[in-house]
């Protein structure tokens, strides 16, 4: 007999765990994992550094991050959010450190840092974890305890916590139970481009702005207007990836796996300019620099393979210098730099921070503490429910949140 199960051994189970534990010191806590290893997800992170958080310390600026969860996440982001998950790290001793882009990683910029902290907590509190032991059923039994079955074992608790991720299985489980699953489609991935301008440019990161074209009219106009991003831009040996392109994808999920990831994307490089101020600088550079070679001499500071290729792709010979060049080739160039087109073909998972659209339905879930709005005693963390984020330390952030909130929903009732 446990007081509390966890189903799960990633970052929302052990963090509820242990969370739990620490709010209520008595309590005997069991995490079951399906797998042989416990924080596969929490090792991989940001390259092995593990991302645990973003600096964006403001809670409702901080559930702007989130496609799926943006609401419901406010209230909870104001009990535990990221200078809570900072503080709580420290007292664990893992000092974090904040880049430029506003992720925030272990100083060690090694996840292990992290894992270690956490299984030095489980062992701190005895708390049980169990590894190969998957989850076969749960059921609520008549003096209100829930009975979980695996293949080999049974176990018996007061509390019961779902935090398996996307698990397919635990999904079907739960369907069975009267919940409404959104089916799961991929969030966060590269798109594949095939296109001459991006041959040879590989490595190249620069800021852009880009829109979804949908010419065919698949998307309904709310959709459309969704599909919008910028930010850092890079040109990879499939086509595009970076900041800019992972945000579009995560806020476009669906709307991608609708179109089948078939789809036009419009992107301007300049996007800080309108497009008479590049033709106007182009024409200053024209008339004081007229013996000076384009291809030579990159302007608005693109790097000189990028601009090279613009050129190269504007029927303009590498020779022509500013003088001997037409309008009808400035204007090419022109709408080149500000609506290049280009055919998406598929997409690429960012492997490293692998997310799914999809899981619990969100209407089904009290977020004042996380928990079932249909089963007594049952609560949900991390990426089970139908929440997900942008890259760059949200989505592990949802689950610090719903761990804590669970954990004091949980010490609260014991205490009453």
């Amino acid at each position: 007999m446990k007081d509390i199960l966890i189903i799960g051994g990633g970052a929302a189970g052990f963090f509820t765990a242990i969370n739990c534990a620490q709010q209520h010191s008595n309590l005997k806590i069991a995490i079951l994992e399906k797998s042989k290893n416990v924080l596969s997800k929490v090792k991989v992170s940001g390259g092995g550094r593990c991302n645990v958080t973003h600096a964006e310390f403001d809670p409702n600026e901080l559930a702007k991050n989130y496609p799926r969860g943006h609401k419901e996440l406010r209230g909870p982001f104001h009990q535990f959010a990221t200078g809570d998950m900072m503080a709580w790290l420290a007292d664990e001793n893992v000092p974090l450190k904040i880049e430029e882009d506003g992720r925030i990683f272990p100083e060690s910029d090694s996840s292990q840092s992290i894992i270690d902290a956490f299984l030095e907590a489980c062992k701190k509190f005895n708390i049980e974890i169990k590894t190969q032991c998957g989850v076969e059923d749960v059921q609520l039994t008549d003096d209100y305890l829930w009975r979980v079955t695996t293949k080999n074992d049974a176990f018996l608790a007061k509390y019961l916590v779902f935090a398996s991720g996307s698990s397919l299985k635990v999904w079907q489980l739960l369907k069975n139970k009267k919940y409404t699953i959104i089916d799961p489609v991929p969030s966060l991935f590269t798109f594949n481009i095939k296109h001459s301008l991006l041959q040879n440019l590989a490595g190249i990161s620069w800021e852009t702005s880009v829109e979804v074209i949908d010419e065919q009219q698949k998307l309904s106009k709310k959709q459309i207007q969704s599909l919008q991003s910028n930010g850092p831009m890079l040109i990879t040996h499939w086509g595009l990836s970076g900041p800019c392109i992972l945000k579009l994808s995560a806020w476009g999920a669906r709307s991608f796996h609708q179109l089948n990831y078939q789809f036009q994307l419009k992107l301007n490089w300049l996007p800080k300019l309108t497009e008479d101020e590049v033709m106007a600088q182009m024409l200053q550079q024209k008339n004081t620099h007229p013996k000076q070679q384009l291809a030579a001499n990159p302007l608005f500071g693109f790097p000189k393979r990028l601009w090279q290729s613009f050129v190269n792709q504007s029927s303009i010979s590498a020779e022509t210098k500013w003088a001997d060049i037409s309008k009808k080739e400035m204007q090419i160039l022109q709408n080149l730099l500000t609506q290049s087109v280009f055919d998406v073909n598929g997409k690429s998972t960012f492997k490293e921070e692998f997310v799914t659209a999809g899981g619990i339905d969100l209407k089904q879930i009290n977020f004042k503490e996380f928990s079932s709005k249909l089963h007594p005693n049952l609560y949900f963390a991390g990426e089970v429910l139908n929440i997900d984020a942008v890259t760059g330390g949200f989505n592990f952030q949802n689950a610090w949140t719903g761990g804590f909130v669970i954990a004091k929903s949980i010490a609260s009732k014991e205490n009453e």
